[in-house]
This record gives C-alpha cells, sequence and structure tokens, in this order.
C-alpha cells in the first residue's frame, strides 16, 4: 500500500500543478480528463493526511504515558483507547481508495436495455428493468437522458437507450452488464404457471470525440422517416437517421429527436460509447486469456441474475448472492448487490 500511496500523492501534486497552468484552461479535453482525475484523487489525500496526524498523534500519546507525569498521563491514556481504532478505520479507508480503478469509471454512462425471449413478457421486464435504473439514478443523484425508447405491447419496451450522467455513474452501473431472467407468472396468464422471461443490459462509457476517432469516409448515413410516437414531426420529414460504422458493422439509429441534426449528434454519442466499449473488451479479452475474471468483463453471453417473483428472490449468480427483498430492488435499492460486486472485482484486482 505504502508504494501505491506515495505514488497517488505524487500525482496528486502532478494533477494540481497541470490544473493551474494557463496553458491547460485553454485545452478543454485536457482540463476535463485532468478535472475527473483531481476528483478521484482528492480522498486519497484528505484520507492520507488524516492518517498521519492520527498517527502522529498516537506516537505522542504513547510518548507521554513514559513522561511520569500523572496528569499528561491520564491525557494519554484517552488517545491510546480511541485512536488505534481510528487509525485502523482510517488504513482499511485509504486501502479501499487505492485498489486501482478503471479510469473510464468516472464517466457518465450509456445505458442500453433489450427485450429478450419471451415475447410481450420480456417487454414488460424490460421496462420494469428501466424503471429500476431511473428509480436507482434518482437515489444516487445521478440525472437520466433519454436518447431513444422503442415501445413494445401492453406497455412494455423493446428497446430503451439513456444517458446516465453525474459522479461515477459508469462506476456504480458497469457491473449491470449482462443477461437479466425473471421468473413470474405474467398476467395474461389463466393457468398460473410461471414463466421465465429475459432482457440484456449493455453499459458502456461514454465516450468524448478525443477518445475514439471517426473517420467520416467509414460512416454510411441513411435518413428516413420517423415512426412511432414522437410528435408533430413524425411521418412528416426524414428526420431519422441510421448510422452505419462501415468497419466494425456496428449500427445506430435514433429517431426520438425533432431534427434530423439532432438524431444524427444522439447517434454519434452512441455509436463512440459502442465503440469505445468494443475496445475497452477487447483489451479486457486478452486480459481474461491469462486468468478467469469473476466480475467486471461485461460479458453479456450469459445469464448474471434472476429475479424470481414468488420467492421474492434475487440472485446474482456471478458471485452467489441472494437477497429477499425483490420489490425494493425494483425500486431502485441496488445499492447491497452493487457493493458486494464492487467489493468483489476489487478483491481480485487486489489479488492481481
Amino acid at each position: 500500500m505504502d508504494t501505491r500511496l506515495r505514488q497517488a500523492l505524487a500525482r496528486a501534486e502532478e494533477v494540481a500543478s497541470q490544473l493551474s497552468d494557463p496553458a491547460t484552461a485553454a485545452d478543454p479535453a485536457k482540463l476535463r480528463t485532468l478535472g475527473r482525475e483531481h476528483s478521484r484523487l482528492q480522498p486519497v489525500v484528505r484520507v492520507a493526511e488524516s492518517l498521519t496526524q492520527c498517527e502522529e498523534r498516537l506516537a505522542e500519546a504513547r510518548e507521554l504515558t513514559a513522561s511520569g507525569d500523572a496528569e499528561l498521563v491520564a491525557l494519554a491514556a484517552e488517545d491510546l483507547k480511541a485512536l488505534p481504532a481510528e487509525v485502523a478505520r482510517l488504513r482499511e479507508e485509504l486501502a479501499e481508495l487505492l485498489v486501482p480503478r478503471d479510469p473510464h469509471d468516472d464517466r457518465d454512462a450509456i445505458l442500453e436495455i433489450r427485450a429478450g425471449t419471451g415475447g410481450d413478457e420480456a417487454g414488460l421486464f424490460a421496462g420494469d428493468l428501466l424503471r429500476m435504473y431511473t428509480r436507482y439514478a434518482e437515489r444516487q443523484g445521478l440525472k437520466v437522458e433519454t436518447i431513444a425508447v422503442s415501445e413494445g405491447n401492453m406497455g412494455g419496451v423493446r428497446e430503451a437507450v439513456v444517458a446516465v450522467r453525474g459522479e461515477d455513474a459508469f462506476g456504480k452501473l458497469r457491473h449491470e452488464s449482462g443477461v437479466h431472467r425473471v421468473q413470474r407468472v405474467p398476467s395474461t396468464e389463466q393457468q398460473g404457471r410461471i414463466h421465465t422471461s429475459a432482457a440484456t443490459v449493455a453499459v458502456l462509457p461514454e465516450a468524448e470525440e478525443v477518445d475514439v476517432a471517426i473517420d467520416p469516409q467509414d460512416l454510411k448515413i441513411d435518413v428516413f422517416r420517423s415512426s412511432g410516437p414522437g410528435g408533430q414531426s413524425v411521418n412528416t420529414t426524414d428526420s431519422a437517421v441510421r448510422i452505419t460504422h462501415l468497419p466494425t458493422g456496428i449500427v445506430v439509429s435514433q429517431q426520438d429527436q425533432k431534427s434530423q441534426l439532432q438524431n444524427k449528434l444522439k447517434a454519434m454519442d452512441v455509436l463512440r460509447a459502442r465503440l469505445l466499449d468494443r475496445r475497452i473488451a477487447e483489451a479486457e479479452a486478452s486480459r481474461s486469456a491469462e486468468r478467469k475474471r469473476m466480475v467486471g468483463n461485461g460479458d453479456r453471453s450469459g445469464k448474471i441474475r434472476t429475479y424470481n417473483y414468488p420467492q421474492s428472490r434475487v440472485t446474482d449468480h456471478r458471485i452467489g448472492l441472494s437477497v429477499h427483498n425483490l420489490p425494493e430492488v425494483l425500486e431502485g435499492r441496488l445499492e447491497e448487490i452493487l457493493t458486494a460486486l464492487r467489493r468483489a472485482s476489487q478483491e481480485e484486482m487486489s489479488g492481481d
């Protein structure tokens, strides 16, 4: 921990110096990057300073006990009783802060939810997940901005893409990528049989133009007439946009905005996020070739969580955690599950 602490404190000084450089203020991209790093390092600096102060007070208290002065010994006794526990607490907090973090954790996130197997019931479940994450974001002080929503039957959702903005938005949600499964009796089921449906969730770090260079020559852009709910412009102008990234085959469609330009800008935001996510996944795959990662690889091919209505149980299969508070989880109370996932990931990273 000592080596990591020295490196973090040295980097904090370097970042503070660069932020005060007038040249940085003239470079918005660099200013944003350094600002995020500064915010990430400040808790380390603050806790390290508190730890140093406590350790110095503890050393002084121990010296006073050997002074022979009864009054000073009595004063030192209080510190000797309280300070060791405080030093231990601060050391534990500092160790957690020094666990290597993904540099993308403090970014805004693009959250994509799609109905999977299960027909209309899968669409209803996708809508439940969208509501759950929206409630969670509100509880965390994050802002949710709708990018595109494709409605399904019976009030369900075929596909939803939203931006989640705020402190550590991607870091808070990154472990949610994967297949989510629900077991419940659909409202249309006459015989009370339990059905299993699924939806996929993808959480991408929002990319900036400096992160992903996109050659305009690599893009095929089609415009078409919007369909479905969306305002007066729907079905009257070719405002919807479909962008195909030719080298990767990634396709992004956007029709929820009022103008073709707005739709194109939103589509480009999503495209950049997917390209950045692809690059991260490729890097992660190379690391996974050396060892099996338990949490955090964003693999969407396997089931990660089951929501069992009859037993009011939510089970995260990656860490074997089950909680029996399904209604609360669906209201966005995800803290227990997400904290356990984050700790499991940190423990694994600490062992690297």
